[in-house]
């Protein structure tokens, strides 16, 4: 495992453990986020992905280990205090509100007050779509049309950083061609870390990468190293990347 680590991190997990009911998930994971730029954590299916990002969010705690956001401990913390040091989240469930319009989901979101027209404009600038439809139901909204929707959501105020999880599950490869270019802009703004299945999606834009096995991080290095070595794909993921878009 490459063990090349920032000096300063925004982010560190040591020895996370995480449970859910009897079910041991997090079984001593260790992760280091650098500032800016994309983390991508990778692994098979079950591998406690998902169950990292909610742990981090707060949204179940963990039962062992540390984790430390800007050198702060946040381990456990209620998630409302947890969102406001400056960390979002976007579930694959993706959460927007049906019902209400494109721009009443958006102002929900915006806790500070109301929304920021330079912002809102950046905005759109990534997501052309939700200007289209902006006082439409977001129930009308395409799948890829609602991930955007709950991204923008999740940056209508800067934040420090983004927990995704699997943008592209199920959407239109036309769409996904426009999320790269809309991710690879919103790195430059703050730092990312994805759980992705799309391994073109995340060799693309990832500048990091973790691997996740069994509830532990088996590989740790950059993304190019992982998306330049066939046979590193194969023992980590049992695929290669190219196999498996």
């Amino acid at each position: 495992m490459a063990d090349e680590r920032p000096a300063d991190p925004l982010m560190t997990l040591k020895g996370v453990h995480t449970h859910i009911g009897q079910y041991h998930i997090l079984q001593g994971v260790d992760l280091v986020l650098p500032r800016g730029g994309m983390t991508v954590l990778l692994g098979r299916n079950g591998a406690g992905k998902t169950t990292t990002l909610r742990t981090i969010m707060g949204l179940w705690a963990p039962s062992q280990g540390t984790i430390h956001f800007d050198g702060r401990p946040i381990g456990g913390l209620p998630t409302p205090d947890i969102a406001r040091a400056g960390i979002a989240y976007v579930p694959e469930t993706m959460a927007v509100f049906s019902d209400l319009s494109v721009r009443e989901n958006m102002v929900l979101a915006a806790r500070d007050g109301p929304i920021d027209k330079a912002r809102l404009d950046w905005i759109f600038g990534l997501f052309p779509a939700l200007r289209k439809f902006w006082e439409l139901p977001a129930g009308v909204l395409s799948g890829g049309q609602k991930q955007m929707l709950a991204i923008a959501r999740a940056i209508v105020e800067p934040r420090r950083l983004i927990l995704i999880d699997e943008p592209t599950k199920g959407i239109a490869p036309a769409i996904i061609e426009a999320m790269i270019l809309a991710f690879a802009e919103l790195k430059r703004e703050t730092t990312i870390l994805l759980v992705e299945q799309n391994f073109r999606f995340a060799a693309s834009l990832g500048d990091q990468v973790a691997v996740m096995d069994d509830g532990r991080i088996v590989h740790r290095g950059a993304m190019a190293e992982l998306a330049g070595d066939e046979a590193l794909q194969t023992r980590l993921l049992g695929l290669s990347l190219d196999t498996h878009q």
